[in-house]
């Protein structure tokens, strides 16, 4: 491993302690080397905060003239909530940067380099960049295709079923696989599930992490069937609740819905009653929300699918079998032809404590979403 890669990795790890913080901007790290040794890092802790090379150039006291600076993300060379990176990197007397990866906004892109490359500077670009780019995704979706990033978790069985048919599915997989999805929820900036896991298992989708970040809440649920006594109404964060109905949901339940403080929206149906899953996510972009963490059920994970807005699989397979319907089954509602259904391509594949973890990516989305901060 070059030096380069070293710090870049150091930078990375830094970066993931934003992530679910840092919305509606991207998490990004920071560090300041000098003859092998840290003069000071730092990540970009909440929107609005100092971005993570002003930490990492803050915890050097002054000390940074001559070194480099590793960061995951092109720096920052417009006023936005913050005055420009580029110019406080000039001023630091730093004698190059490193960055993961550039700017994908047509506006800015790779102007912090020529900025800096103008000042003297020395500029590299691409270190770690697959991994950089990865960290930056949901942003990158979000800016690109005005929507968040769409994760859909599924625990199911072998023979790819998520509920039994009393709808008991707690629980299918192990202790470890469940832990793994609290790392899941602690990147996301919503939890998304069907009215059916609400009324089934009566959720608290709550990241148990120490120190997690709060994800809104959201269920999809056309026409009222979610309880007004469950915990994601009752809870002491009834607040990061969204329900999300159709006009067909009878104005009382609504009323019912937000007396704690919960939000409810009502969006258009896309036949029957049911929500419209794009008019969904494009409105949760515009709340600033970056990443979407999907956890069923079986019809939300088809609705998804059927319309082409999973961005990555997460699949928790357990050594266990519950046969035929009327078992419920992993994805619902859809009815793909062989030549037209959904294609992937696995990209890990993991033990799990005594399951297995998939993680796939769709086929067609050969995009490495690319972001600015604001």
């Amino acid at each position: 491993m070059t030096n380069d890669a070293r710090w870049m990795a150091r930078a990375l790890a830094l970066a993931r302690r934003g992530e679910g913080f840092t919305r509606p901007n991207p998490p990004v790290g920071a560090v300041v080397v000098r003859r092998g040794r840290v003069l000071g890092e730092g990540w970009h802790r909440r929107a609005g905060l100092p971005h993570a090379e002003v930490e990492a150039l803050a915890a050097c006291g002054g000390r940074a003239a001559g070194a480099t600076l590793y960061v995951t993300l092109e720096p920052c060379s417009t006023h936005g909530r913050t005055p420009p990176c580029t110019d406080l990197l000039v001023r630091s007397g730093l004698r190059r940067v490193v960055a993961g990866c550039t700017d994908p906004d047509p506006r800015h892109a790779g102007r912090a380099f020529r900025l800096l490359r103008k000042a003297g500077l020395d500029v590299t670009v691409g270190v770690r960049g697959d991994e950089c780019l990865r960290l930056i995704e949901p942003f990158a979706a979000r800016l690109q295709r005005g929507r968040p990033f769409v994760t859909l978790k599924l625990a199911l069985t072998l023979d790819g079923r998520i509920a039994d048919r009393t709808r008991a599915s707690r629980w299918i997989t192990g202790p470890a696989s469940r832990a793994r999805v609290q790392a899941l929820r602690r990147r996301a900036d919503a939890i998304l599930v069907g009215a059916g896991t609400v009324c089934a298992d009566d959720p608290r989708l709550h990241c148990r992490l120490r120190g997690a970040p709060s994800a809104w809440r959201v269920v999809l649920d056309g026409r009222g069937r979610t309880p007004a006594h469950a915990r994601i109404l009752t809870d002491p964060c009834a607040d990061t609740t969204l329900l999300v109905t159709s006009p067909r949901c009878p104005a009382a339940v609504r009323r019912r819905w937000a007396a704690n403080g919960s939000r409810v929206w009502v969006l258009p149906a896309a036949g029957g009653a049911r929500v419209n899953v794009g008019t969904l996510l494009r409105r949760l972009a515009g709340e600033g929300i970056l990443h979407v963490l999907c956890e069923g059920g079986g019809e939300v994970a088809g609705q998804l699918l059927r319309a082409g807005l999973v961005d990555e699989l997460v699949l928790f397979y357990a050594p266990a079998l519950l046969g035929d319907a009327p078992a419920r089954p992993a994805v619902a509602g859809v009815d793909f032809l062989l030549r037209r259904m959904p294609r992937f391509r696995i990209v890990e594949v993991t033990r799990v404590g005594d399951d297995v973890l998939v993680c796939a990516r769709p086929v067609q989305a050969a995009n490495g979403g690319r972001s600015r901060r604001a």
